[in-house]
């Protein structure tokens, strides 16, 4: 995306509602831009903030009403051969835009990542309004009262209500929005494409700019001047490139650096990031105009992982599961992260402070990719901008998800100009590590196919406008897994663990476990007379504790109760609930990462959430509050660590322990051979200490990027006197490679008859 300064004019917006395309409100409110009409709405009639309790139902009525924007044109100076522009990052969602005393239509346009940039010199009369008229919410049908309303339009689906996300649907305008004055003999259009070749050591540019305004058709004089700089500010390339009047551009052929510095995620090495500079240069040298923005080499592909071209190895033969192992610069990877849905409910009033807050917490949890759910929107520039800075890749999905998405024309259309939109503004970021067309559309509640034609759409505009990075229909894919979403199921019974010790996916890209906030949030958000017990028909079930998706979901209080027994008040619940949440998703992580090179991705649901719920899959709590699960899985993506693969989570006194050891390792470098010691640690009878060597073993020298799997364990559980003990795994030097796993123990009649620990080794 490229930049550049002009004067600008900032505006100041009302907003009001009406019934009518062509009303005219009763009533202005001060509105914040960037924002949402309910925030400015809420905050002029003084509402309690919509994060407590039931507040949010009150928002409802708001997403059938017409909203306008008003602010008065200011005055502004224009020096000759100027023009005045409206420029506006987006508006969400549909919208008509009306400028001066004839309140003359401007444009209509549907979709929230089209950007704006109007000339309205004709129609400018300082003193007078421009308006943005924004259109009820987009409802393909009246009932059910879901997602599927969502099935005919870009506006993402997952506002319209989810397990995670109530009810309220944001309109308004979401990006900057201002005046400003241009010349009319300018640089317009400006693009720089990338693509590495020779095994990364050559760089290969293609730059571009459109029309530039006023310039006569045959006048070949102007040039337009391209640099590049490295980070260090060290010029790495230049050129001059004569405008071509006849084509309305200046164009250049390929332009070539050598031995270019490259980017990598973060877990593998150092993200070199170049600016370029395009400036347009009149007949005496004179710079009339300049753009630049950033970016950086890298290469993706996406590839088979070795011996998947062999299977299946029976007849008769199908073809081979599709590759989805990343290859960055070059190097395979196995690729650690999450899901990333929309930080807010209103994307409005993000920013760069709620993007840094939150992907600081996942570069510290070792994760090197964020998929970009196709329910929520693709965020803001500043979001893209700091994953290029931190190193992490961005799987980027367009606005599908969970629905059947039509053929129809008018459809198509729309989702073409979202689609291009998306794809010419985030391109040059080297973060962007594929393109997918959403989420969940080849199942039984979408019903898609590749031979959907948005799908069909979408892989073109990929193709055309970013062909250098790969892009996936859908996730999941054939041979991809999704789920399961509790840690254990509450009608078979069946762990998690079980489940992924027992799969043979290609890559994991949704699993989770469900589990409460801290005890803060929850008491921010609940009323006092409902936090213990939670029950259905209270906020617990409104912010997602309880019937999210099942009855005891996402709190899972039936198997909080299965592993700990009965609970006796909120602080117990939720110190088992997070416990069971963090040990299960370390335990389905590392699982993951042992069935490499098979498995080459493993990407939690979710990290984050929109507002706060008392229970949820997320990681981190709104907006940007850490549970333990968090700290457990940053134990887990470690690049190298100590694991055990562990067959369930509840154990009893008598019980043959026989977890097995492994060496992991995901980074790029060798490592030497190590010596683990397993231990397991515990409360005895009278609270007597338990602690015992359970195993010495030499692990040999590792390559990069490989595990080793080592013995197993086998020990005859003693009588603990508690609900938990632990596992411990340390590399002899390595403290930072150390694993330590908290299981839930049942204790027999020994304990009541007051036995001794019982070891008995294999």
């Amino acid at each position: 995306m490229s930049t550049t300064t002009y004067p600008r004019y900032e505006l100041q917006w009302t907003v009001g509602h009406t019934d009518t395309l062509e009303g005219e409100p009763t009533e202005f409110v001060q509105a914040t831009v960037p924002g949402a009409v309910q925030l400015d709405w809420a905050k002029a009639k003084g509402w309690p903030p919509l994060e407590y309790g039931e507040n949010w139902k009150a928002y409802g009525w708001m997403e059938d009403k017409f909203w306008v924007y008003r602010a008065v044109l200011p005055a502004v100076v224009l020096s000759k051969g100027e023009q005045v522009y409206f420029v506006c990052g987006g508006v969400d969602y549909h919208c008509d835009i009306l400028v001066g005393e004839d309140r003359a239509r401007v444009i209509t346009r549907e979709g929230m990542q089209r950007p704006f940039d109007l000339d309205i010199s004709v129609n400018y009369k300082s003193g007078t309004f421009i308006e943005v008229r924004i259109r009820p919410t987009p409802k393909s049908v009246t009932s059910p009262v879901d997602r599927v309303q969502a099935n005919r339009s870009t506006k993402p689906a997952v506002s319209y209500g989810w397990d995670f996300h109530p009810r309220v649907i944001p309109l308004g305008i979401w990006q900057r929005a201002h005046i400003e004055t241009r010349p009319t003999l300018r640089l317009d259009r400006v693009s720089i494409t990338c693509a590495l070749r020779n095994n990364c050591q050559q760089a290969v540019l293609k730059l571009a700019c459109g029309d530039l305004g006023d310039l006569p058709a045959e006048d070949g004089s102007y040039i337009t001047r391209w640099s590049l700089f490295d980070d260090t500010g060290t010029l790495a390339h230049t050129e001059d490139v004569q405008y071509f009047g006849l084509f309305g551009m200046t164009l250049s052929e390929e332009s070539i650096i050598e031995n270019p510095k490259l980017w990598w995620p973060h877990t593998h090495g150092p993200q070199h990031l170049y600016t370029w500079k395009c400036e347009l240069i009149d007949p005496l040298g004179n710079v009339i105009d300049s753009r630049n923005g950033r970016l950086g080499f890298r290469q993706v592909q996406l590839v088979m992982a070795p011996d998947q071209w062999h299977g299946p190895d029976y007849f008769p033969k199908g073809r081979n599961n599709p590759p989805i192992t990343l290859e960055i610069n070059g190097r395979p990877i196995f690729a650690k992260g999450a899901n990333w849905v929309s930080p807010d409910i209103f994307p409005g009033r993000l920013d760069h402070a709620t993007y840094r807050a939150q992907l600081d917490l996942v570069k510290s949890s070792n994760m090197e990719i964020l998929r970009m759910w196709g329910g929520a929107p693709a965020q803001k520039e500043e979001f893209y901008d700091l994953c290029d800075e931190m190193g992490i890749l961005v799987w980027q999905e367009f606005p599908l998800a969970c629905n059947a998405y039509p053929d129809t024309a008018d459809y198509l259309s729309q989702l073409e100009d979202e689609a291009e939109a998306m794809l010419l503004r985030l391109r040059t970021h080297p973060c962007i590590a594929l393109w997918c067309g959403g989420n969940e559309l080849f199942n039984n509640w979408s019903r898609m196919t590749d031979q959907s034609l948005a799908l069909r759409t979408l892989n073109k505009l990929c193709l055309e406008f970013d062909p250098h990075t790969p892009f996936l229909p859908t996730s999941p894919i054939m041979g991809m897994a999704h789920g399961h979403y509790t840690f254990r199921d509450s009608n078979s019974g069946v762990e998690a663990w079980h489940l992924f010790q027992t799969a043979a996916a290609t890559a994991y890209t949704e699993f989770g476990c469900g589990g409460p906030a801290c005890l803060d949030v929850i008491r921010e958000i609940i009323p006092a007379g409902e936090l213990f017990p939670p029950k259905l028909g209270t906020s617990w079930e409104s912010h997602h504790g309880l019937n999210a998706w099942q009855p005891t979901s996402w709190l899972h209080t039936d198997a909080i109760e299965h592993y700990f027994g009965p609970t006796t008040c909120l602080e117990e619940l939720v110190e088992r609930g997070q416990l069971l949440q963090a040990e299960g998703f370390k335990g389905l992580y590392e699982e993951a990462r042992r069935q490499k090179p098979v498995a080459s991705m493993a990407l939690c649901w979710c990290l984050n959430e929109p507002w706060p719920t008392a229970a949820n899959n997320s990681l981190i709590s709104w907006p940007a509050r850490p549970k333990p699960a968090l700290f457990a899985v940053a134990d887990a993506c470690r690049p190298v660590l100590a694991s055990a693969r562990i067959k369930k989570f509840l154990w009893k006194a008598g019980e043959a322990f026989d977890p097995e050891l492994w060496l992991l390792n995901d980074s790029p470098n060798p490592q030497p051979a190590s010596v683990l010691v397993a231990t397991f640690h515990g409360k005895g009878p009278g609270g007597k200490d338990i602690s015992q060597t359970l195993m010495r073993f030499e692990f040999p020298a590792l390559p990069a990027n490989a595990n080793h799997q080592g013995p197993k364990l086998h020990a005859i559980l003693p009588p603990f006197d508690s609900d938990r003990f632990e596992l411990r795994l340390t590399l002899e030097g390595r403290p930072e490679c150390a694993s330590r796993y908290t299981l839930a123990f049942r204790p027999s009649k020994a304990r009541a008859a007051g036995g001794t620990a019982v070891m008995n080794l294999g």
